[in-house]
């Protein structure tokens, strides 16, 4: 089967070309890969502008699309996958009414995708061992910080999500706060970075509802206690190189000790053989990192899936996969697919 697949959620446009075999698991071949990104567009106005956004996609995605299928040499396509939610609605519009203009063009079975679910199986690309589930995913990224019990492939449930800000969106703000850019992920991350001499400067942020016995997260009391402190210091200091890269040392680690915490807690909970990480904040090396030194630490006997970095990020390769994993489940798409922003995984 040769799925084509299309990513328009936020401001990446994708396009992507797979070939899948039937084998137990499948097995899936990347015959092309193609990202557009608006990050340089965005940055000037410190985030995504849904209006811009859009604009770029309808410009971007034929151009995508064509050379994705040519880099994968023109081939047959037996599915069509696009992503309908959620996401920026304007955004993902573009998408769906493309791809339901191609499918009926070519005459060829269309597939939606949700997004949370493809950051999920964006941990299946390579393949998959079995005996994975029950799982218990993480999904992190600048619109999503959920913990989900994965029971099987399509079988969903949220067990908690933030109540304000996401990790992503956060990292976004103190970024904004310390002046350091769009977006604020992979900037904070750097200067954070523990191989740097660690600097000592009295600051301590808060772990909201770390202690709670839930699975919900709320990351804007982190974001105001970040710029009460930024502004009760004297300005020469708030703006130095040792401020910033103090405070992003802080922040990073303040977030990890959430995810971490409550992703354990879930894992011990719900009994899980594996903990499945995606989304853009994944990509994080300490993340990562620490996440393993938890479990070691913890003693669990479980499995540790995180993509690729590249497959962290929005892509349109695991909305491939996800779509596949749809299609043989007899989730096909009728003509009145829509766009829908709120669009919950279950």
């Amino acid at each position: 089967m040769i799925i084509l697949s299309i990513e328009t959620s936020c401001d990446d446009t994708s396009v992507a070309v797979l070939r899948v075999n039937g084998s137990t698991p499948p097995k899936f071949k990347i015959l092309s890969n193609i990202i557009s990104s608006q990050v340089e567009l965005h940055a000037q106005y410190g985030g995504v502008f849904p209006s811009l956004a859009k604009r770029e996609h309808q410009k971007n995605l034929p151009i995508v699309c064509e050379k994705a299928i040519k880099e994968a040499k023109n081939p047959k396509i037996d599915l069509i996958a696009v992503t309908n939610g959620p996401g920026l609605e304007l955004c993902l519009w573009i998408g769906v009414n493309f791809a339901k203009e191609l499918a009926k063009k070519i005459k060829t079975p269309l597939i939606s995708v949700n997004h949370i679910e493809s950051h999920i199986l964006a941990n299946f690309i390579s393949g998959n061992k079995k005996n994975l589930f029950p799982a218990i995913s993480l999904i992190v990224s600048g619109g999503h910080t959920q913990i989900i019990l994965v029971k099987d492939f399509g079988q969903y449930q949220i067990l908690g999500e933030t109540r304000d800000d996401a990790a992503g969106e956060c990292f976004d703000k103190v970024a904004r706060i310390l002046g350091l850019g769009y977006p604020g992920g992979p900037i904070i991350s750097k200067l954070a970075d523990l191989k740097s001499p660690r600097i000592s400067m009295p600051m301590k942020m808060p772990r909201p509802m770390m202690s709670q016995k839930n699975y919900d997260f709320s990351f804007s009391g982190l974001k105001t206690a970040v710029l009460y402190d930024f502004q009760k210091r004297d300005q020469n200091v708030a703006k130095s190189p040792t401020y910033i890269q103090k405070m992003c040392q802080e922040v990073q680690q303040a977030i990890i000790d959430v995810l971490i915490s409550k992703t354990i807690k879930a894992a011990k909970d719900f009994q899980a053989k594996s903990l499945i990480l995606g989304g853009g904040v994944t990509a994080n090396n300490e993340l990562k990192r620490q996440f393993k030194v938890k479990i070691k630490k913890e003693g669990l006997k479980i499995n540790f899936l995180v993509p690729k970095s590249i497959f962290c990020t929005d892509n349109a390769v695991m909305v491939a996969v996800a779509g596949y994993y749809n299609f043989i489940s007899g989730k096909i798409s009728k003509k009145g697919l829509e766009a829908k922003a709120n669009l919950r995984i279950s």
